[in-house]
């Protein structure tokens, strides 16, 4: 087996799992392994990965700030289709897959590796999401998936091989962790342990990215969000950087207590999952680009992305992102985006968000046809005749029924 592999390109957060990992890889394999940590917003302090990799013998290590990127070119496209997963999930772990499977695999290419590693389990999405971007920019690139291999297959098992390897272990990870987390510039989410139970309410303590909305001010809080063909670019009037338009909406979101969501879902590979997640910005970002696309997006066009972005969401969710199927989806859904530009108001109190008013140099919306006043651009009488042959085909049915 170690004979095939000559060079690995590792997924690496510095944590107990990837660093037990990056141990079992040079010792399975006894080749190079190159360590990969993505920036991506996850607000956790990246230098000791790099530090721990050194500590461990690696000598090509690779720390990349993706946040623009993820936000411009991942986070942004998915929210033009006002995406949600099975109704609820703003997919803030899955959108960021395809991102790190991206630069994993231009990181193979550029030191020669023949193959990648990461640490997703074997029970997850995740490792679906990983191994369909590899393929689908590197078909002969070799995967490597150690919790489908290896037999430490608990959290116990997993410190033992780290103490035998003195492998450094952070304190409040000798304890059993009550959640798992993932965390990116879009959200963060919890996972296992004690919220296995689908019946048990979290803690509040739990939570890091949102005051509670019971805790939050009891003043609303009122934001701008300006748009250009379907994207945020400023808020309150200030221009502002993907990454940087994304931070902010988090900071508003948080501190009134929005973005919190519980729900079971479906997982790819066909179990039930309970997970807790945090998408302040997100949440806001949802609300005020379909308030935008109500004044601006034509009714069919509308109508006819809103009946796709099911479809949309799955792929997305099923790490389909590299499919053929997803960037023709995505060609329609850009093209339905170039009037959606102006601007949204929002009200933020307690935990909701509430448009109260939006403008746009594209706006469909016109008075002078809506008015209840008088007016001369809309004749009433037209309508009988409208109304008449939409019915045409309820009174025949009917008619035959009653034959």
């Amino acid at each position: 087996m170690s004979g095939d592999i000559k060079k690995i390109v590792l997924a690496y957060s510095g944590g107990l799992d990837t660093s037990v990992i990056l141990r079992w890889l040079q010792e399975t394999y006894r080749c190079e392994v190159v360590t990969f940590t993505a920036d991506i917003g996850q607000g956790e302090e990246l230098e000791p990965a790099r530090k721990k990799a050194e500590m461990m013998g690696v000598k090509e290590i690779f720390i990349d700030d993706l946040r623009e990127e993820f936000v411009r070119d991942f986070v942004f496209p998915m929210f033009r289709a006002n995406t949600l997963y099975e109704g609820t999930y703003l997919l803030g772990t899955s959108i960021a897959r395809p991102l790190i499977a991206k630069r994993q695999i231009e990181i193979a290419k550029m030191v020669g590796a023949d193959a990648v590693a990461h640490g997703a389990t074997g029970k997850g999405n995740d490792q679906v999401r990983f191994e369909l971007g590899y393929y689908a920019l590197k078909p002969d690139i070799k995967v490597i998936a150690p919790w489908r291999q290896w037999d430490l297959t608990s959290r116990t098992r997993l410190l033992d091989y780290a103490e035998k390897h003195q492998i450094p272990i952070a304190k409040d990870k000798r304890g059993e962790a009550p959640y798992s987390t993932d965390a990116n510039l879009l959200h963060i989410s919890y996972e296992g342990k004690a919220l296995e139970d689908p019946w048990v309410e979290p803690d509040e303590d739990m939570f890091t990215r949102s005051v509670s909305p019971q805790a939050a001010p009891d003043q609303p809080t009122y934001v701008e969000i300006e748009f250009a063909r379907g994207d945020a670019v400023a808020v309150d009037g200030q221009k502002l950087s993907p990454a940087a338009l994304l931070t902010r909406l988090n900071e508003l979101g948080g501190a009134n207590g929005i973005g919190r969501l519980d729900l079971v879902e479906n997982r790819f590979v066909g179990m039930k999952s309970r997970g807790v997640y945090e998408t302040p910005g997100g949440t806001i970002l949802l609300a005020a680009h379909r308030a935008m696309e109500s004044l601006t997006l034509d009714r069919e066009a509308m109508h006819l992305r809103d009946e796709l972005m099911p479809r949309y969401a799955k792929l997305i969710y099923n790490g389909f992102w590299f499919s053929p199927e997803r960037l023709a989806l995505q060609a329609l859904i850009d093209g339905t985006q170039e009037t959606v530009n102006g601007i949204v108001r929002l009200k933020l109190y307690k935990g909701n968000v509430t448009v109260v008013g939006r403008k746009s140099p594209n706006s469909l919306y016109r008075l002078d046809y809506v008015t209840f006043e008088e007016d001369s651009v809309y004749d009433q009488k037209d309508a009988q005749g409208f109304i008449k042959l939409n019915a045409l085909r309820l009174r025949l049915g009917a008619m035959a029924k009653n034959r």
